[in-house]
């Protein structure tokens, strides 16, 4: 069974694909790279393609429009387990996830016994670098509210770099995921709680994307917002 595959969702990622690639294949651990790209007009898959000529351990997923990162990753997640990778990580390709934390959420779940490692701002040792004090308090009252809600113990419940382990991913109807953006980062967790699984936070440090542009919206707010209620509502009931 390959062991270790990291999944980076993108659209127009031109500014960092390269580099992003790049980083990830020195590491001093190999892990194998699927890009799921949302039709970028800018060429982001062509720079793929490229690097798919001298690596064949990049992989590219092509869909022909931009359907939000839930989706990006659903259609991640199912090749992997079509490929059995034991272990199945989520990564930004804009390095506000540092690739060399990759390892230690991989010995979280590997070595540590947890069944999905969790990339964490909001634990000791977490920190935030180049975002300003509205956007802290936005992002770290969100993570309050999940966990008010919830009653989940995890203290960044919308973070984006994870790890997973292959009887995770296949424990969970990928199917009936329902959120496209930070809601589905609740969602996966939630769902992964509430199936029994051991989930670990490790701490990082969150840097704001230098190049390319944020995919952040309102309507992406607003569906976590509601979202969360959502997901306790039919956990208790249905």
């Amino acid at each position: 069974m390959p062991e270790r595959l990291v999944i980076i969702p993108t659209y127009n990622e031109i500014e960092n694909i390269s580099k992003i690639l790049t980083y990830v294949l020195s590491l001093p651990m190999a892990f194998d790279i699927l890009i799921v790209d949302d039709g970028s007009p800018d060429g982001t898959a062509s720079v793929v393609k490229q690097f798919q000529t001298n690596h064949k351990s990049v992989h590219l997923l092509e869909r022909k429009g931009k359907s939000g990162l839930g989706t990006a990753y659903i259609a991640g997640f199912k090749w992997a387990l079509d490929h059995q990778y034991e272990y199945i990580f989520e990564m930004d390709a804009d390095f506000s996830h540092n690739p060399d934390d990759l390892i230690r959420l991989y010995e979280a779940c590997s070595i540590d016994g947890a069944d999905m490692s969790v990339g964490s701002r909001y634990i000791k040792g977490g920190k935030l670098v180049n975002w300003g004090l509205d956007r802290k308090v936005l992002s770290f009252g969100a993570s309050l509210y999940v966990k008010m809600i919830t009653w989940m113990p995890v203290n960044d419940p919308t973070a984006g770099f994870v790890c997973y382990t292959n009887k995770v991913l296949r424990a969970l109807d990928l199917d009936k995921i329902r959120f496209v953006g930070y809601a589905f980062q609740i969602e996966m967790k939630f769902n992964t709680y509430l199936k029994g699984f051991k989930i670990k936070e490790i701490p990082i440090t969150f840097t704001d994307r230098v190049e390319g542009q944020s995919k952040m919206s309102s309507k992406i707010i607003k569906e976590a917002i509601l979202g969360v209620l959502s997901l306790k509502w039919n956990s208790v009931f249905k």
